[in-house]
């Protein structure tokens, strides 16, 4: 998998537009300044597509599947509607199933609670914890951090090799980092995974915002992602693919909207008959506006050019990369290495500074947000810094001092919507505090560094 990295003119490309671009917020030094979301692997701003097509449609809200009324029938033709759009944006084949769930998290456990019987299940320690844990009913193997695409693939199929070839086996992989941004060779883990009669899920949470994801054209078994990472809020997420294991697994949830058939037994209990379709694993009232919300922004990456996008923000990405590669006491975290493509997603360190202190700063000082900590991804974070697996680090400010070193990482992270100022002033910010240092003082409070109000300034 490739991405472009011509440079685009600005005027061909804008950023597209997100709630939240005309928020000001206060910094701690005085006044106030546009705020800059650096932050959308985490959550990224809603597109203002989005919200508008939610709000024209809210008025006309109605209990799905269930209703003869109108609003409920319309509702019910947005909803089946959005699956389709979905299906249609990842690529899906003709018998493929798309699931609603709550994210990508969800997603996972979903289909991990659908696994057949002494499933054997392969995943590579540098994956998020979304689908690094949810296996606990298999035989998880974890693989070792790889340090090139092509070393990936050598670890997967040696580990298949030695496996019980007569059994059921699942592989899954990220298809970007959420910590380094760095593409997977999706496709390369699919050919051997299916060589050695395996299946594979394609963990798209980072993957799907920032580069079209295609089923058929990967040849991936499954494909998760979440909503709010696609500029679509609303607590929704997507679990696509292959339909004979979610058919033939008990119902994710037990509940109304699953079932077909309920009748009591003369001995007095339940017979059930489940749907074998999608509703199958969304029983209670599905989540309506977040199911739209991302079909929604499906249409609108598809709409503004998806080529056009990834060709900007490789623009951005090289802006960041060039600008932290020139201050020394800045260190890029990287399995691959610098000429491996990766999306708006970069996380580095600072010799001599905290990771929590120096994002409080960003924060409190420039109107900056981005996020620190290890990133719900800890055993790559650990690899990427070099520490000892079973050395203590966790997400948030540890209780060293600011200026202490940490185990934790700053991640920078964009989009569709990130303007070209953001970035100047994310650049220009890191140059400034590694220079001059921090304008004001901070301490830890609950978990968190902040700035100490109660502090006289630099």
């Amino acid at each position: 998998m490739s991405v472009p990295t011509a440079a685009i003119d600005k005027s061909v490309c804008a950023p597209l537009p997100v709630l939240g671009e005309d928020v000001t917020v206060p910094l701690v030094t005085g006044g106030e300044v546009a705020y800059a979301a650096l932050d959308y692997a985490a959550s990224a701003p809603a597109l203002r597509r989005v919200w508008d097509d939610v709000a024209a449609y809210a008025p006309y809200y109605g209990s799905v599947h269930r209703g003869a009324g109108y609003l409920s029938q319309l509702s019910t033709d947005l909803f089946e509607n959005s699956r389709a759009t979905v299906a249609e944006f990842l690529g899906c084949r003709a018998d493929d199933q798309v699931v609603f769930t709550r994210s990508t998290t969800d997603s996972l456990n979903l289909l991990a609670a659908a696994l057949p019987a002494d499933c054997q299940v392969f995943v590579f320690e540098t994956e998020h914890h979304a689908s690094l844990l949810p296996w606990r009913d298999a035989r998880v193997t974890y693989l070792n951090a790889p340090r090139t695409p092509a070393q990936a693939v050598e670890t997967l199929e040696r580990a298949l090799a030695a496996r019980d070839p007569y059994g059921p086996a699942l592989v899954c992989v990220t298809g970007a980092s959420n910590v380094t941004g760095e593409l997977w060779p999706v496709g390369e883990l699919a050919a051997a995974a299916h060589a050695h009669g395996a299946r594979i899920v394609l963990d798209a949470a980072q993957l799907a915002p920032h580069h079209p994801v295609d089923i058929t054209e990967l040849d991936v078994d499954w494909v998760a992602f979440s909503g709010h990472k696609l500029y679509a809020p609303f607590g929704s997420g997507v679990l696509a693919g292959r339909a004979d294991w979610l058919r033939e697994a008990e119902p994710y949830l037990a509940g109304g909207g699953a079932s077909r058939k309920v009748a009591r037994r003369t001995d007095g209990g339940v017979d059930v008959e489940w749907h074998t379709t999608a509703a199958r694993h969304e029983a209670g009232s599905p989540n309506v506006i977040g199911a739209y919300s991302i079909a929604s922004a499906c249409k609108a990456l598809k709409e503004a050019g998806f080529d056009a996008l990834v060709a900007r923000e490789q623009r951005l990405v090289a802006g960041v990369r060039a600008g932290l590669a020139g201050i020394p006491q800045v260190k890029v975290l990287s399995l691959f290495g610098d000429d491996a493509p990766r999306v708006g997603v970069i996380s580095f360190v600072v010799e001599g500074w905290n990771s929590s202190h120096f994002a409080a700063a960003l924060s409190a000082e420039y109107g900056i947000g981005v996020r620190d900590g290890l990133f719900c991804a800890h055993p790559l974070v650990r690899t990427l810094l070099g520490s000892d697996p079973q050395e203590v680090g966790e997400c948030g400010a540890p209780e060293a001092e600011p200026g202490e070193r940490s185990l934790n990482a700053i991640r920078v992270s964009f989009g569709a919507g990130t303007p070209d100022e953001h970035i100047e002033r994310f650049v220009r910010a890191v140059k400034e505090l590694v220079n001059e240092g921090a304008q004001w003082k901070y301490r830890t409070e609950d978990g968190r560094c902040v700035p100490d109000r109660g502090a006289a300034q630099h």
